[in-house]
């Protein structure tokens, strides 16, 4: 027996609410996850605008010979009270306080967004508002609940590089 489109009864109101709240919770859950091809900014339209300003966001690195990896900026290029994040490198450099220099994750603990500004005393991520503290990488606003990781650098003269 071939069923026609005619004998198909029509989907319940419940059927396609139901489908509306699966799509919409498939896309907000991809949107909080990243994107398979490793720019980490997911499906999220906001996340996706990048930090206008120079000072927060540097995509180079600079080849480097010597101790440690590759250059990452000079110290000068860090603000005190504030930092730099190295998207390619995969960390944040901070001064905290005059020539004392940390590093973190670029990746909020929270869903593993990749964090584009540093303001304010904080490292912030802005896929769903965390913020971490320039001093130490731990959780000033959630809803990450895990600071960030510590990163490996050595300051060698005024050159930052990756340990």
């Amino acid at each position: 027996m071939t069923i026609s489109k005619e004998h198909l009864p029509a989907p319940s109101r419940r059927s396609v609410v139901t489908a509306a709240g699966v799509v919409s919770l498939a896309a907000a859950l991809a949107a909080c996850g990243g994107s398979e091809d490793g720019d980490g900014y997911g499906s999220d339209p906001a996340a996706e605008q990048k930090p206008d300003s120079a000072d927060n966001t540097d995509d180079t690195e600079e080849a480097g010979g010597g101790a440690g990896g590759a250059v990452l900026a000079k110290t000068s290029e860090i603000p005190v009270g504030g930092g730099k994040i190295f998207k390619d490198a995969g960390v944040v450099v901070t001064q905290p306080t005059e020539g004392e220099f940390k590093a973190f994750s670029n990746r909020c603990t929270h869903k593993q967004c990749p964090v584009t500004s540093v303001e304010g005393g904080t490292i912030n991520c802005p896929c769903h508002g965390s913020k971490f503290a320039v001093a130490d990488g731990s959780v000033q606003a959630s809803p990450a609940a895990k600071p960030l990781p510590p990163a490996e650098i050595t300051v060698d003269g005024d050159s930052i590089r990756l340990a």
